[in-house]
């Protein structure tokens, strides 16, 4: 995967992937607050990631769900540059007639398995998940990887 960054103006850049392209800046006063920061589109694609695992997985079981979202909240850390992120939250809401069992299965695969993204940023800071099914919170956990990296 290659990625090009071409910067615009001030603090603004565009990052091209093949034929998308995001628009990044940075918050005022350093730039114009025109588009998503780095850190925020780190925190994008964790959820983006962990997302698509758990819809396609529940397509799979059969278990199409009538709505579904998921927050990640970050706390950052403290004090002395670089700022970093010291924790990860993502909530997982899902409304509709979907079996627990099989959402639950769907997003521990995802935090234990599939999400590449997950098991990164995993090796850098906690991940912890809240699945929340039809209002209830049904289950919770940490997201957990056993890498077999191979040359």
């Amino acid at each position: 995967m290659k990625t090009t960054l071409t910067w615009k103006d001030g603090m603004e850049f565009d990052a091209s992937v093949e034929e998308h392209t995001v628009h990044m800046d940075a918050k005022a006063p350093i730039g114009k607050n025109t588009g998503a920061t780095p850190k925020e589109l780190v925190a994008m694609g964790l959820g983006g990631c962990t997302a698509m695992d758990v819809i396609a997985l529940l397509k799979k079981y059969k278990q199409p769900p009538q709505s579904f979202n998921i927050d990640v909240e970050i706390e950052p850390s403290t004090g002395a540059h670089p700022i970093v992120f010291n924790k990860a939250t993502i909530t997982f809401k899902v409304e509709g007639q979907v079996e627990p069992e099989k959402l639950n299965e769907a997003v521990q695969l995802s935090q234990t398995k599939y999400c590449g993204v997950s098991a990164m940023l995993a090796k850098a800071f906690p991940i912890e998940y809240h699945v929340v099914l039809n209002g209830t919170e049904i289950s919770s956990g940490r997201a957990n990887f056993e890498l077999n990296t191979k040359e």
